[in-house]
């Protein structure tokens, strides 16, 4: 099972998962990637509650996985793409995997399965009824044929097999339709090695690390971009002073008032300028759109699962920021600043100093433990389904988990309709 650094939906369209039977679930999505940089799938992962934390029984896990599928919808989780699920023998022999839409399905098939007579030929009725099959953390064994000639997906740890391993794997596989899915690619090294080695699928941290490159400045036209950022967290915001600034960006203007008049704000008038938007919206909200305008013209060129992150993290600390007396403003720019890195390229020691945020705020970018990081800290363990550090980090801050996932199922519907405004 890959850990990879992106979100998780709990409940679709934003509503609390812990409405759900059974109390509160949490489900993570991590994002799988193609030769474009594209998501080509979601791999989803479980926790059925904050005082349950997973502690080894994939029966278990598969089982309320199968659920969680059930009561939000497969679709909703992995909106719309394949979903890779882990499964068990159990799973599949018994037919409970048969609630999954097999259009929408990739059963993942653990690597602790043994191939038994029974599995191969459940196997076998599973992909005639049409779901896809995927052996995870594969490494090669003459019993496992049987499997791989039913698989669509083989899921090779990179970190744990060498290039020769992995170059024999490929020998054996050749001539199958077989797609070859790298995991645990940490790097744009690792990423082009994998490339060069033949993989077409990829999950990883790759995508959100940053090529540095030694002795690079923060591009003119970015500084200028973080200037207009700047003035948006004065107290009283200077209206004139702010349209004049980000008028002087066609592309910046442009999909600033197609955020204004787009489905999000829900306005029934027309947006002509700058002015008219702030007034018709409120400072509040003016100050937001622009940030997201910006940032989405910082991330050009990377992949959309970068801005989808940077619009997750904004809206789940600023949603969350009352709940530890911090500046929801602040903490909004907080979470979509904490991942320029991936943006620019530039590493956040470079970044930092030039950014227009108080010295608490720059040093909490820079990865310094501080009350202002408390919520990105339990946001990024979220990312990973490290649910041991979620709850030591609440605990530790008198934070409460279930309304943290409630706030977070709303900030991941909301980045879903920002990001279809800025596209």
């Amino acid at each position: 099972m890959a850990a990879t650094a992106n979100p998780a939906v709990v409940a679709p369209g934003g509503d609390a998962a812990s409405e759900a039977p059974g109390g509160l679930r949490y489900v993570a999505r991590q994002p799988i990637l193609d030769l474009k940089s594209r998501v080509y799938a979601y791999e989803l992962l479980f926790r059925a509650g904050p005082e349950a934390a997973f502690r080894g029984d994939g029966d278990l896990a598969t089982r309320t996985m199968l659920d969680n599928t059930v009561i939000f919808g497969i679709e909703h989780l992995a909106g719309g793409l394949p979903a890779f699920v882990n499964c068990t023998a159990e799973a599949m022999t018994e037919a409970l995997v048969d609630v999954l839409p097999p259009a929408l399905t990739v059963l993942e098939i653990l690597e602790t399965v043994e191939p038994t007579p029974a599995l191969v030929e459940a196997c076998r009725r599973l992909k005639a009824s049409g779901f896809r099959l995927a052996l995870d953390d594969f490494v090669w064994a003459p019993h496992f044929e049987p499997l791989v000639e039913l698989a669509d997906y083989i899921k090779v740890d990179f970190s744990l097999t060498g290039a020769a391993d992995r170059r024999a794997l490929f020998r054996r596989v050749s001539g199958r339709s077989i797609a070859m899915l790298a995991e645990k690619v940490e790097s744009q090294e690792e990423y082009q090695e994998a490339c060069r080695e033949g993989f077409t699928l990829f999950q990883g941290y790759y995508f959100c690390r940053p090529v540095l490159m030694k002795n690079r400045k923060v591009p003119h036209n970015r500084l200028f971009q973080l200037e207009i950022l700047q003035l948006m967290q004065a107290e009283d915001l200077n209206l004139e002073k702010v349209a004049r600034l980000v008028k002087r960006d066609a592309s910046l203007t442009y999909r600033l008032l197609r955020m204004v008049n787009s489905p999000v704000y829900a306005l029934h008038q027309e947006i002509r300028s700058i002015h008219s938007a702030l007034l018709t919206v409120g400072e509040r909200a003016f100050r937001r759109m622009a940030t997201l305008a910006i940032t989405s013209e910082l991330s050009a060129g990377r992949p959309a699962e970068v801005l989808r992150m940077a619009f997750v993290r904004g809206r789940f600390c600023e949603e969350s920021a009352w709940l530890c007396g911090l500046d929801s403003t602040e903490q909004y720019l907080l979470g979509m600043l904490s991942l320029l890195p991936a943006m620019l390229r530039l590493s956040m020691e470079e970044l930092a100093p030039a950014l227009p945020l108080r010295r608490e705020i720059r040093a909490a970018l820079e990865g310094a433990l501080s009350p202002e990081r408390t919520l990105l800290s339990w946001l990024e363990c979220y990312e990973h389904a490290d649910w041991a550090g979620c709850d030591a980090l609440a605990e530790a801050s008198g934070l409460d988990p279930t309304l943290l996932a409630k706030h977070y199922a709303g900030a991941v519907a909301w980045a879903e309709a920002a990001l279809r405004s800025v596209a």
